[in-house]
């Protein structure tokens, strides 16, 4: 490897809201037992030094001494167009299809405002991303969950006859897709997407096509964009994509928008506008650019290879040390969505029992019942294999 993903960082205190929500007052993380470090594993973010590529540009950046008003610049359109053209296949971007949002959830409520009215219902896959279900329920609208099940192989799919029932039932002319699936890790097929694509188009539904784990896929897998399967998705769709994810710039804010459609694309800048605050930093800016550049591709090559290595160290590990419990080795995203319902009914514990005693032990993983799993458990690999190593040692000794 060329690049450090073996570090162990000391995160506390360095606005690492994963580290320092533990034993903060009114956190459902307590501090663990005695003789038991943090091992931060639920908040989707990695615990691995940024790519040099993203530090170096904010670096320059900073060499000059002024931070004033400006616009984004023909080099930041450039760094998106390119990236898609060679990371995704999307030949036809332009800098006009493009717009800044200040986060993917910002360009997700932007988009349900323009579309549909509160109390109107939105059709979004079950387990879901618990963001979407904040982002729905702040604004007033009605979720309607179609839920994905799992075939005889494991694999995650999603049922559509059941999604044309409840569009039809309801109504509904808004929907979600997240691709690829957060939380179960799924890489949707080309014929999986042209198949959703119909039904929506069927309804008449605007898509809100949450992209922003696109570029964390396994090797071998491909990402399939929502908009590239047929010309009436490139109309209706609404693709939300950031270098957050793939290069933890949470931090810095910063995601966009790729509308194709004329009117549509109108309209949700216009919603965004109206706000006063959908606007870019500069150094996000500057961090985009080093991230998409020739560097932090090869680093995002050699981070895609470290969490395959970490998928299949922990699944691999659950199926021989874990008995009762299941999950999906996934295609792409660094979560796991561990299915606990046979070990609760075996050991006749709550799911909230041994989301306890995980934390007892400085394991921090995630309440899955928030995603809509009712037995389940969220779990962040995004970390240097030793520390996924000590957790699942800790978990099968004192846990499980």
């Amino acid at each position: 490897m060329t690049y450090d993903f073996t570090t162990i960082l000391d995160r506390a205190g360095h606005d690492a809201l994963a580290v320092d929500a533990i034993g903060a007052e009114g956190s459902a993380y307590p501090e663990p037992e005695d003789g038991f470090d943090a091992i931060p594993m639920w908040v989707a973010d990695m615990n691995f030094p940024v790519a040099p590529a993203v530090t170096r540009a904010i670096e320059e950046r900073l060499r000059y001494p002024t931070f004033g008003y400006f616009q984004p610049s023909d080099a930041y359109y450039r760094s998106i167009i390119d990236w898609h053209r060679d990371r995704k296949g999307v030949v036809d971007l332009l800098p006009e299809h493009i717009g800044y949002e200040n986060g993917v959830l910002g360009g997700v409520v932007s988009t349900l405002r323009t579309c549909a009215a509160p109390g109107d219902p939105v059709l979004v896959h079950s387990p879901t991303y618990v963001g979407f279900t904040h982002s729905l329920e702040d604004n007033g609208f009605k979720i309607v969950h179609s839920p994905l099940v799992r075939d005889e192989a494991g694999v995650w799919r999603m049922d559509f006859e059941d999604m044309e029932r409840r569009l039809e039932r309801e109504r509904i002319h808004v929907a979600i897709f997240c691709s690829p699936h957060n939380p179960c890790g799924r890489v949707w097929e080309r014929w999986e997407v042209e198949r959703a694509m119909e039904v929506y188009a069927r309804h008449d539904c605007v898509v809100i096509s949450d992209e922003i784990w696109s570029d964390i896929v396994r090797p071998g897998v491909t990402h399939v964009p929502t908009q590239s399967v047929s010309e009436d998705a490139r109309a209706r769709t609404v693709a939300l994509y950031a270098p957050s994810k793939t290069f933890n710039l949470a931090g810095l804010i910063g995601s966009y928008h790729v509308i194709y459609d004329e009117g549509l694309r109108d309209r949700v800048t216009s919603r965004g506008r109206k706000t006063h605050y959908n606007s870019m930093n500069v150094l996000s800016q500057h961090a985009l650019i080093g991230a998409y550049s020739r560097e932090g591709r090869a680093w995002a090559d050699e981070l895609n290879q470290v969490i395959a290595g970490n998928v299949d160290w922990a699944c691999d590990f659950i199926a021989e040390r874990l008995p009762g419990v299941s999950v999906y080795r996934p295609q792409g995203t660094y979560m796991l969505f561990l299915d606990c319902s046979e070990w609760c009914e075996r050991s006749g514990r709550s799911i909230g029992e041994l989301l306890d005693a995980g934390h007892r032990v400085g394991v921090f993983w995630q309440d899955g019942r928030a995603f809509n799993g009712p037995a389940h458990i969220r779990m962040n690999l995004a970390l240097p294999l030793s520390r996924v190593q000590e957790a699942f040692a800790r978990l099968a000794e004192h846990v499980f």
